[in-house]
């Protein structure tokens, strides 16, 4: 049975806890130290009824906001929390990330033992690493935190337009700074794959906001659905809202990101009669959002770069 090997060395108690489950830690018969991640019992039931609940008001939400895209956004919500029930999905990404970063010079993707797996249990191989805060704390030098945040943005950004892969769980607590100055990403539970046209619109988007003409921007906001005639909204307002989702980004030079220097949404949202207006598609609300929280990241480690050069160079990859 693949479940005696693990029982056999796995600590009682949970060294880790989440949302949907806990993780412990084990040997392998080889002597391989891992980490066994095993899922509540009944979560995805669970999930699954609580969006059934929260699906009962999102006439009367999108009777108040029908620009917001509710249904669609409760409906991707709901897919991407049952998608993290399944350990075994999370396995194939992380494999596939993997192998995207195999040989890469800062990031490092641990490996998954499948013969140890199932749906509710993943077995990976075990890292010990510092986490944000306690590797600041060792005082980095600023080269180091500088490499650190640009391969932070790779993997977050550059992923997506590179191999149409999106990790959009950027929290401080899926990532360990290593000892021989690897950054050990952990967590693919928060994973999607896009088709080659998606992508490629996402690309266009970015590179129309970094041309800022009007006719430009529309066509690209068109493009993705967002908006349709060009009269039938405010400009300024779709204009500011994408932007605010780049910040410090859509500076040509080698910058620091601050903190609260990403427009807070909230501000956007100040107009609210112009953004009813515009239609966000789920997808792209899941997607922009995690910028901010990538922002952050950066912004506490003080990392610099040409973010601009670095995103504008993987969109045109992803357009030609």
């Amino acid at each position: 049975d693949r479940a005696e090997p693990l029982l056999a060395k796995m600590t009682r108690e949970p060294v880790a806890a989440a949302s949907i489950g806990q993780v412990h830690r084990s040997t392998l018969p080889s002597g391989e130290q891992v980490a066994v991640k095993v899922q509540y019992p009944g979560i995805d039931k669970a999930i699954a009824a609580d969006f059934r609940a929260a699906g009962a008001g999102t006439h009367f939400i999108q009777l108040l906001a029908p620009g917001a895209g509710v249904p669609g956004v409760l409906r991707e919500a709901r897919a991407a929390l049952l998608e993290e029930c399944d350990y075994q999905r999370e396995a194939r990404y992380q494999d596939r990330f993997a192998q995207v970063y195999a040989g890469h010079p800062t990031l490092w993707v641990p490996p998954t033992y499948g013969e140890y797996g199932s749906r509710r249990v993943l077995t990976t191989r075990w890292v010990d690493g510092l986490r944000l805060e306690a590797f600041i704390a060792t005082q980095p030098s600023q080269d180091q935190r500088d490499r650190v945040g640009r391969a932070l943005f790779e993997f977050y950004v550059g992923t997506l337009f590179r191999h149409r892969l999106y990790n959009w769980d950027p929290h401080p607590g899926n990532y360990l700074f290593l000892s021989d100055g690897k950054l050990a990403m952990l967590d693919y539970g928060s994973t999607r794959d896009f088709d080659a046209a998606f992508v490629k619109k996402l690309a266009a988007l970015t590179l129309a906001v970094h041309a800022d003409r009007p006719s430009v921007l529309h066509a690209a906001l068109a493009d993705l659905a967002m908006v349709s005639d060009f009269g039938d909204y405010d400009y300024e307002t779709a204009r500011s809202l994408v932007r605010s989702f780049f910040g410090p980004m859509l500076k040509d030079d080698v910058v620091a990101v601050q903190r609260g220097e990403a427009r807070p949404l909230k501000d956007v949202m100040a107009s609210k009669r112009q953004l009813l207006k515009l239609h966000l598609p789920a997808q792209i609300v899941f997607i922009l959002r995690i910028r901010y929280g990538l922002m952050a990241v950066l912004a506490q480690l003080g990392a610099r770069a040409n973010w601009y050069q670095m995103e504008r160079s993987w969109a045109e990859h992803a357009v030609s």
